[in-house]
């Protein structure tokens, strides 16, 4: 398989409903704000979901959440550790022959990039990837609604009520978000991160929400509405990104309905896809 030989822009708009989407550890866990009011999903979250739904159809995933982890490892250190020509590549300090082969193993990898920087190691190596993304955006300031909760046990023996027995939870009571991003193709030459990568990728920005519930995130409380993609017909593309990603207006009226108003550039077709 041939590296991606266009480049790729695209555009999520999800909506939220009664859901926590991003919590904040350092705000109590509410919602992610900006400082003017607007919801925010961080970049490294939305990969972590990308993450997942490629490891849900069968890809081999370097960074695992440890409620997902389909291995025996207990670090990103252990999981490397366990490649043979990996240590070799570590062990005779070659940097390119060592991204080389993480590329090749795992699809995060060559899609998002990696710091292979453990301790104890004499090699650091690290890998560009061509996916970027942008943190998601709600369209317009969001409510947040803060419940106290009541837990069914107590964590540790005691006569009486313990305050731990006592807490919040947080979520959007309706938001639209939109995010964006580009697939780089000269980091794709250097990660080998194909046309077919991109279609997985692609696939997994359409049900970026399937297999993700929680108790912040109940099934159906988040939704993909709408994925654009744009492929450009070279590998520099025929416009920027800045550009491409300008062409879509997505606005949001009084009622919480989304109004997109998509201007088409010339020579650049988009494929809209519908979330799943």
């Amino acid at each position: 398989m041939t590296t991606l030989q266009n480049k790729i822009d695209f555009a999520v708009i999800f909506s939220v409903r009664n859901a926590n989407p991003n919590g904040d550890p350092l705000n109590g866990n509410r919602p992610r704000q900006n400082y003017e009011g607007y919801g925010e999903v961080s970049d490294v979250c939305l990969k972590r979901k990308i993450r997942n739904r490629l490891q849900d159809v069968g890809e081999a995933v370097f960074v695992q959440s440890d409620e997902r982890k389909n291995d025996a490892f207990k670090s990103l250190k252990d999981r490397a550790d366990a490649q043979e020509d990996l240590k070799k590549a570590m062990k005779d300090k070659n940097h390119d022959l060592f991204a080389e082969l993480a590329c090749e193993k795992w699809v995060d990898v060559r899609s998002f990039g990696q710091v292979f920087a453990f301790k104890g190691d004499v090699l650091s190596v690290g890998v560009r990837g061509p996916v970027s993304i942008h943190p998601a955006t709600s369209l317009s300031p969001i409510d947040i609604s803060s419940l106290q909760i009541t837990k069914s046990v107590n964590s540790t023996t005691s006569d009486t009520k313990g305050s731990d027995t006592m807490g919040m939870k947080h979520r959007v009571d309706l938001g639209n978000y939109v995010f964006y991003g580009s697939i780089n193709t000269q980091l794709a030459e250097k990660t080998g991160f194909t046309h077919e990568d991109a279609e997985k990728v692609k696939q997994a920005l359409i049900t970026l929400f399937e297999n993700d519930a929680s108790s912040a995130r109940p099934d159906g409380s988040m939704e993909v509405q709408k994925v654009y993609w744009w492929e450009h017909n070279s590998k520099l593309g025929q416009y920027s990104s800045a550009k491409v990603h300008r062409s879509l207006n997505v606005q949001e009226d009084d009622d919480k309905q989304v109004n997109i108003d998509l201007k088409e550039l010339e020579g650049l077709a988009v494929d809209v896809y519908d979330g799943q």
